[in-house]
């Protein structure tokens, strides 16, 4: 059955130089490094605050490592602001960990905020990015819902930072889901935090390669025998306040989330998941005997979804071979291949992660950023064109950070020149971010 929707005109905001949707750690750099080189920038977000995952999505910390000077800016301004709100620095004694790159996610937002005005971004909040204005296949711009009503809003370049790259399978850009094999997609899960942990007792197992012996047992061994399926692993990581741990462990199967109603079910699967897993902590858990729920993240954490097809694609092979591209414009890249079982618990066994052996940083060319039948739109973060190995490294937050600085500084180029984006010189983008 199908509704035909009466055709009507909708309000237009003309005068963009660039736009970006998503407001993650790829769309916060993308906007920043557009708005910094002189363009009129509007930064669209579906949740009330900007972030992504990093915050809505109540995520532990920026792990993986790439060389950003924005990365690198953003990590001093976060934990300077936290130092100087509490007066204190942060309370992380594992000399493996830094101040720096544990989340506080109300010090983040507000961190982002500034930086955004600073660079005189425009931010739109609690809008929903719902089509795209073409011509041919040329991207003009966007078409938003909001409490505001419908609306289009038209600029000379966009950037796709949604993550499942909403904006270029509006735009028909070709792609493909999850594995290549089979079009499996990594679980989902929901970050939630629990206070009244004992610090000078508890464990903080950071991988689903570390394990710990404790006088019940081994702790991930317990939690694939305890906790319901598809949960069944711990991991648990220190936030910024002593006392309160920020746990990933909740975790959901077969989810696409592209759509509606599988977003709705892993929210329900994730939730109920948590009691359980609060009672394994309490009586396996050392340190954890007396802890309990404090918050639960309002973004679903959906690790992997629309893979596009791009003027270039990035593999498995390139980053063993810690490979330096010639028009590369993320370099320094390092992470592991962190693939999630996409059937059950713990790292799928195409994964690797504390025993991932290359240990040089690798890049990503340009074309991995530009589709390749669409014109005035870039990719940016887990949506570039790369294969489903690939995608588990180069995911994480900080290389998506990086993906967004090369975008803004492309789109700052182009928008100045008036030349299409797909003709915006690597080398060029390389000197604005060198």
């Amino acid at each position: 059955m199908f509704y035909k929707e009466p055709e009507r005109s909708i309000e237009a905001f003309d005068g963009y130089d660039v736009i970006v949707a998503g407001s993650g750690p790829a769309g916060i750099a993308a906007a920043l490094m557009a708005g910094r080189s002189g363009c009129r920038v509007l930064l669209i977000e579906a949740c009330g605050s900007p972030g992504g995952i990093s915050t809505s999505g109540l995520m532990s910390h920026f792990t993986g490592t790439v060389d950003s000077r924005l990365y690198d800016e953003l990590l001093k301004r976060a934990s300077e602001k936290y130092y100087a709100f509490n007066n204190a620095p942060l309370d992380i004694p594992d000399p493996q960990m830094t101040s720096l790159i544990n989340i506080d996610p109300e010090m983040l937002k507000l961190t982002y905020i500034e930086m955004l005005e600073e660079a005189g971004v425009e931010m739109l909040f609690y809008t929903f990015v719902c089509g795209v204005v073409m011509d041919g296949k040329t991207v003009k711009g966007v078409i938003t819902e909001s409490k505001s009503g419908r609306r289009a809003y038209l600029g000379k370049a966009v950037i796709d930072c949604t993550g499942d790259g909403d904006v270029a399978a509006m735009a028909g850009a070709e792609y493909f889901l999850g594995r290549e094999s089979d079009h499996k997609m990594q679980p989902a899960t929901m970050m939630f935090k629990v206070g009244g942990v004992d610090p000078e007792k508890a464990v903080y197992p950071p991988s689903f390669e570390t394990t710990i012996e404790t006088e019940k047992g081994e702790l991930q061994a317990l939690a694939k025998e305890k906790l319901p399926h598809p949960a069944g692993h711990v991991l648990l990581y220190r936030s910024t306040i002593p006392g309160i741990v920020t746990c990933n462990m909740t975790n959901c199967i077969d989810i696409d989330g592209t759509k509606a109603e599988d977003l709705t079910r892993a929210e329900i699967v994730c939730r109920k998941q948590m009691v359980p897993i609060v009672k394994f902590l309490r009586e396996y858990v050392p340190g954890y005997e007396n802890c309990y729920i404090i918050s639960a993240a309002s973004l679903m954490g959906i690790r992997e979804t629309r893979h596009f097809y791009g003027v270039s694609t990035i593999t498995e092979e390139d980053i063993l071979a810690a490979r330096l591209f010639e028009d590369w414009v993320v370099r320094g890249a390092h992470f592991n291949f962190d693939v999630h079982n996409l059937t059950g618990a713990s790292l799928d066994e195409t994964g690797v992660q504390k025993h991932f052996k290359q240990q040089k940083g690798y890049s990503i060319p340009y074309g991995c950023l530009v589709p390749r039948d669409i014109d005035g739109l870039l990719l940016s973060g887990r949506n570039i064109s790369g294969t489903h190995m690939a995608h588990s490294n180069f995911r994480v937050m900080p290389i998506c950070l990086a993906m967004g600085e090369a975008c803004g500084a492309a789109a700052a180029i182009a928008v100045t020149r008036d030349i299409p984006l797909r003709d915006v010189p690597a080398g060029d983008i390389q000197q604005k971010l060198i």
